[in-house]
C-alpha cells in the first residue's frame, strides 16, 4: 500500500462529546486499510486508488458523532465487521453552570459490515433506548466464531443491555448469551474469553467453549493473593486481551492478568503490576495489542480519561489528580520474560496496526473526558504515526515519570521494567521520615519475585540508584506522606 495516501493529521471538527476520541479499528486487511475517526463518526476505507468515508447515514440523520473508542473491529473472508455507538444525530444542550454536556435521545451502538468487493457498507443490527442521560451497551468488542459462523459482540460501557452477544451476520439478529458485562475479548485456545466488567476493576473472566458452548468462570477474590508483589490496586479496569504461550493475557490498568482462566489448577492467574502511578496513572484502556515478532506490543498510555467538571467541589481533587501527568505514554514490547519499553510518546495512543515493516500509530492529543465537558467539537488534534517495526530490537528510548507521593503512598505503586537501561535513579522529595519497599519481578510464565529491600526514606531529598536492579520494580510505602517521586532511566 501506498503509505503517503494516509492521513496523517485530523484537526478538530464538530463532534459533540465529551473531550476527545482518536483514530479507532486500525486494520489492513486484502490491500484496504479500515479505520473510524472519533468523534466525529467517519469510517474510512483506503486503497491505492480511493479513499472511502461513511459517516453514519444508515444510523440517522446529521449532525453525528462518536462511531467506535473501543476498536471493535474484525475481519472474515471478504468482510470488514466494525462496530461501535453513534450519536445521529447529536444533541449538543450548550453550556450550564458547572460545565456543559450532550443529550443521549439519539445515542445508538451498531454493527456494520463492508463488503471488499462490493465497496459497500451494510448496517447489520443498531440499537438505542431514547434516554436523556442513559445509554445501551456500546459494542466494544467483535469477534469471529468459527464455530457458528457469527460474531461474539462485547458490551460493557452503558446502562442497559450489557453482556455477551452473539450477532448472526446473515440475518442480523442479536441474541444473548451472558448478562455478565464484558468490555473487551480473545481467543484462548479453543474458547472465547472475555472479562467481566465494573467500574474501575473487573471481577473475573468468562470464557466460552466453542465446541459444548458451556461457559466458565473465573472469580478474582483478592487481588493481593494474585499479585506478584503482594499488593493490591486502586484501579484495574479492563484494556484489552489476547492470548500468547498458552496463556491469557488481560491487560488493565494498573499491570497484566496472565495464566489460565479455564482451568486455574493447571496455572493461576497472577497479576504483574505495570505503570500504577497514581491516579493518572498509564492504561491500556481504549488502545489494542499487537503481535509482533512473536510477541505482544502494547501501549500503556497517558492522559486516557479525565474531568475538569466533575459537579462538586468534594470532587475538585480528583479532577486534579485526573489532569497530572505522571509519565508519558509509553510502548512496551513483551517476551517473557521480558517486559522492554521500546517507545515513548505523548498522549494518547488509541490504535495500532502493521503494513510490511512498518507500524501505524493511530492518536489523540486529548483525554476521553467525563463529567460535565462535553463540548461542541472533539478537542483533540488526532492522526496517524508511522515508525519502522524495527523499534523492538532498537535501543531504548530515555523515560522519565514524576509521582505525586500523596496520591500512591500507604500502598503498593509502581511497576517500573528496567530491561535495557544503564542509568536508573529514583529520586524522592519527602515530607517526613519513613520505609519504602522495592519489589523486584519479571514477567515470566508464571511471573517470579525475586527480592523485597527495604529503604530508609528521610526527611528532604533521597536520590537512590537503582543499578542493582534489572527486572520490573514495585513500591510500597507504608505511611502516608506528601512530597514527589521521580524515576529517570537511560540507555
Amino acid at each position: 500500500m501506498d503509505l503517503s495516501k494516509i492521513p496523517k493529521t485530523f484537526s478538530p471538527r464538530i463532534g459533540p462529546e465529551w473531550g476527545s476520541g482518536g483514530v479507532f479499528g486500525l486494520r489492513y486487511y486484502k490491500d484496504t486499510l479500515y479505520f473510524t475517526l472519533a468523534f466525529e463518526a467517519e469510517s474510512h476505507f483506503i486503497y491505492d486508488e480511493d479513499h472511502q468515508i461513511y459517516r453514519f447515514e444508515y444510523v440517522g440523520t446529521k449532525p453525528v458523532s462518536g462511531g467506535d473508542t473501543y476498536n471493535a473491529v474484525e475481519t472474515v473472508d471478504d468482510k470488514i465487521y466494525f462496530g461501535g455507538w453513534v450519536h445521529a444525530p447529536a444533541i449538543y444542550a450548550g453550556r450550564e453552570e458547572g460545565g456543559s454536556r450532550i443529550l443521549f435521545n439519539n445515542k445508538f451502538s451498531h454493527v456494520h459490515e463492508y463488503d471488499l468487493r462490493e465497496r459497500s457498507i451494510r448496517l447489520l443490527w443498531k440499537e438505542g433506548i431514547g434516554d436523556v442521560e442513559k445509554w445501551a451497551g456500546e459494542v466494544s468488542e467483535i469477534i469471529y466464531d468459527p464455530a457458528s459462523d457469527q460474531l461474539f459482540i462485547a458490551r460493557a460501557d452503558g446502562h442497559e443491555n450489557l453482556g455477551v452477544y452473539i450477532l448472526d451476520p446473515k440475518r442480523g439478529s442479536m441474541n444473548r448469551l451472558s448478562d455478565k458485562p464484558a468490555l473487551k475479548g480473545s481467543y484462548y485456545l479453543d474458547y472465547v474469553c472475555f472479562d467481566i466488567s465494573t467500574i474501575d476493576a473487573i471481577e473475573g473472566f468468562q470464557c466460552i467453549d466453542l465446541y459444548t458452548r458451556k461457559w466458565s468462570y473465573y472469580q478474582i477474590k483478592d487481588l493481593s493473593k494474585i499479585s506478584i508483589d503482594k499488593g493490591g490496586a486502586r484501579n484495574y479496569s479492563m484494556g484489552v486481551a489476547t492470548q500468547g504461550y498458552g496463556r491469557y493475557f488481560a491487560f488493565t490498568r494498573s499491570g497484566v492478568f496472565i495464566g489460565n482462566p479455564v482451568e486455574p489448577e493447571l496455572e493461576e492467574i497472577s497479576f504483574v503490576r505495570l505503570f500504577d502511578l497514581g491516579t493518572s496513572g498509564l492504561s491500556p484502556r481504549r488502545t489494542t495489542v499487537l503481535s509482533v515478532g512473536g510477541g505482544f506490543l502494547i501501549s500503556y498510555n497517558s492522559y486516557v480519561e479525565a474531568a475538569f467538571h466533575l459537579g462538586s467541589q468534594e470532587l475538585i481533587l480528583l479532577s486534579k489528580r485526573l489532569n497530572y501527568i505522571t509519565s508519558p505514554t509509553v510502548l512496551l514490547y513483551i517476551t517473557p520474560p521480558m517486559a522492554r519499553i521500546v517507545g515513548v510518546f505523548g498522549a494518547r495512543i488509541t490504535s495500532m496496526e502493521r503494513i510490511g515493516d512498518k507500524i501505524l500509530l493511530g492518536y489523540s492529543t486529548t483525554a476521553n473526558l467525563g463529567g460535565r465537558d462535553a463540548s461542541l467539537i472533539d478537542s483533540g488534534v488526532r492522526g496517524i504515526t508511522i515508525i519502522n517495526e524495527d523499534i523492538i530490537l532498537g535501543e531504548n528510548p530515555p523515560y522519565s515519570a514524576r509521582i505525586s507521593l500523596e496520591d500512591v503512598s500507604g500502598r503498593t505503586f509502581g511497576g517500573i521494567p528496567l530491561y535495557g537501561y544503564k542509568e536508573k535513579i529514583l529520586t524522592i522529595y519527602s515530607d517526613k521520615n519513613s520505609e519504602m519497599i522495592i519489589y523486584e519481578y519479571d514477567l515470566g510464565l508464571p511471573p517470579q519475585l525475586y527480592s523485597e529491600d527495604k529503604i530508609e526514606i528521610r526527611k528532604g531529598l533521597n536520590k537512590i540508584d537503582l543499578s542493582g536492579y534489572r527486572r520490573i520494580i514495585s513500591f510500597n510505602l507504608r505511611e502516608k506522606m506528601s512530597g514527589v517521586m521521580t524515576i529517570d532511566l537511560l540507555a
